[in-house]
């Protein structure tokens, strides 16, 4: 009799899932959810732009930009005589500005920059702030405590989200000095090992050219020795709400790159207090600039 009941109850389910998709057939189509949610979200970028002036390690030196030149005459090519320009840029290391590093930057058994697979494309973000613990100590390091504080106020961290901490560090740059400094926000190691274990993220975030201050880099030598990846260099999260947003994340295909130039774009609510929605800015066709583009000699770039 208990097995006809619950044989019962599966068919009464069923019946109703075929009703409802006969009468209220429901979308699946991604476009649907782009026009019903993506267009209308917030969208705020969480990159720092790369000139050659910005922070880096002294073990990488200094990347310099110039015109490209044609090579037959040896003469920058110009708007004026050619129709366009270009640029060329000679980078000191993967390692500059907002970042993902791939485990092969210590581990050349675990994948480069251009093996990460297609799916590190956009997932759930989560933001723990440890800005107020860093004002006053400017070398704290997040802690698992941070973490089930940030739980307790917003449930469980997802499986497969990224992590970003903020630490308003980078309001400072792109103060060249900020990559000189010993004591900065970083990660502790149980930090790192519970969010990966326990929590199985995707990867996390900071805010810092480091992942802590100790002196072998603890942190990130578990990350990349074991096939983590992480970002560096995250912008702007005083600018994200600490659960509901979804990260966008691109990067360069560099064959064997052991570092990778990234953009991240956090994708928010649409009432979101920061963030842009499409629609909101020109963007096909963009629009035109009162001042021309134009190389500048002193910032070693183009600026208007």
């Amino acid at each position: 009799m208990n097995r006809w009941k619950a044989f019962c109850a599966i068919l009464v389910v069923l019946a109703g899932t075929l009703f409802l998709t006969d009468r209220e057939p429901k979308s699946t189509s991604l476009w649907d959810v782009y026009d019903q949610s993506l267009k209308h979200a917030k969208y705020v970028d969480l990159t720092h732009t790369i000139n050659p002036s910005i922070p880096v390690w002294h073990g990488f030196g200094p990347s310099k930009f110039l015109p490209t030149v044609d090579p037959a005459t040896n003469r920058p090519y110009t708007y004026e005589k050619d129709g366009f320009e270009a640029t060329h840029y000679d980078l000191s290391t993967d390692q500059l500005g907002t970042q993902l590093d791939p485990p092969a930057h210590w581990n050349p058994y675990y994948p480069a920059i251009d093996e990460l697979p297609p799916t590190y494309t956009i997932r759930p973000l989560v933001v723990i702030p440890i800005q107020d613990k860093v004002a006053e100590d400017p070398g704290y390091q997040m802690s698992v405590d941070d973490i089930r504080n940030w739980e307790k106020r917003n449930g469980k961290i997802p499986e497969g989200s990224v992590v970003f901490i903020r630490s308003d560090w980078s309001k400072q740059w792109p103060n060249p000095e900020l990559a000189t400094r010993t004591q900065f926000p970083g990660v502790k190691l149980d930090a790192l090992k519970f969010l990966h274990l326990e929590r199985k993220i995707l990867f996390h975030g900071h805010e810092a050219l480091d992942t802590d201050t100790t002196p072998t880099l603890e942190g990130e030598a578990w990350l990349l020795k074991n096939g983590y990846t992480q970002g560096e260099g995250v912008a702007n999260l005083d600018k994200v709400p600490e659960k509901g947003a979804l990260v966008a994340i691109g990067f360069p295909k560099l064959q064997g790159g052991t570092g990778g130039y990234a953009r991240y774009i956090a994708i928010c609510p649409p009432d979101w207090k920061y963030g842009v929605s499409v629609g909101e800015l020109p963007e096909a066709p963009m629009k035109s600039f009162a001042r021309p583009l134009h190389w500048d000699e002193k910032a070693g770039t183009r600026i208007r």
